[in-house]
């Protein structure tokens, strides 16, 4: 268990799987430039938290939920958090109808992240997701099976099944994620193609110091030559 001075921001669960260097330039040297991507998704998430809460039929809209986990030592905010009524369970009648049983009603929690583009390779916007559900789990004391990720550009959702896979990837970045803070170190570029999409790219420069060869071996190698 965490601290509640432990606590670190759920979104950068999502930084972490989807690039570990552009994280610590983020969490660690507190790095941030915006270009138009980042700036879109900025504002499609002020406008999904800015929203009123609202109840359509047996749905409950919530925004901006705050969620802690400190089995997970994270902290931070669902974008939407829909709460489905489910009844309790009908019994049978004697003349073959039914009728609902006796007891209370349960609010099925079913957390809804809000991406600017369309969905991913890996696993990065499920894994924050994930961790939605499971600081929702430890706060409410109830199951999440599920949720969805809202692409704005594909203007659909992806539904996400949050199994046993999901669950250990997420729990596994989590403590990955602490590591890195605490080693307080910045990992080498990787250049791929995504990089030319990530608005740090000009302070990263992948290209370069991804190639970039070590002191020591050019010594060793300019020695050897003498």
């Amino acid at each position: 268990m965490y601290t509640e001075d432990d606590l670190l921001p759920l979104s950068a669960l999502q930084h972490l799987v989807y690039c570990e260097r552009q994280c610590a330039l983020i969490h660690i040297e507190q790095m941030w430039d915006e270009n138009r991507f980042t700036a879109e998704g900025r504002i499609m998430h002020e406008h999904v938290h800015d929203a009123a809460g609202e109840s359509r039929g047996r749905v409950r809209i919530e925004r901006g939920v705050p969620l802690r986990s400190l089995r997970l030592g994270l902290i931070g905010k669902a974008d939407v958090v829909e709460f489905h009524l489910i009844p309790p369970p009908a019994l049978s009648t004697p003349d073959g109808g039914s009728r609902h049983r006796a007891g209370k009603t349960t609010w099925f929690p079913f957390p809804v992240e809000h991406k600017r583009g369309k969905p991913k390779p890996d696993d990065c916007d499920k894994v924050q997701l994930c961790a939605q559900a499971l600081c929702l789990e430890e706060m409410l004391g109830i199951d999440v099976p599920c949720g969805a990720v809202f692409y704005g550009r594909t203007r659909r959702r992806l539904d996400v099944e949050f199994d046993g896979y999901l669950r250990d990837q997420t729990e596994k970045a989590a403590r990955q994620l602490h590591e890195l803070i605490e080693s307080g170190v910045t990992p080498r570029p990787v250049y791929t193609q995504r990089c030319a999409n990530c608005s740090l790219n000009d302070r990263c420069l992948p290209r370069v110091f991804s190639k970039a060869r070590s002191v020591r071996n050019y010594l060793l190698r300019a020695l050897e030559e003498e």
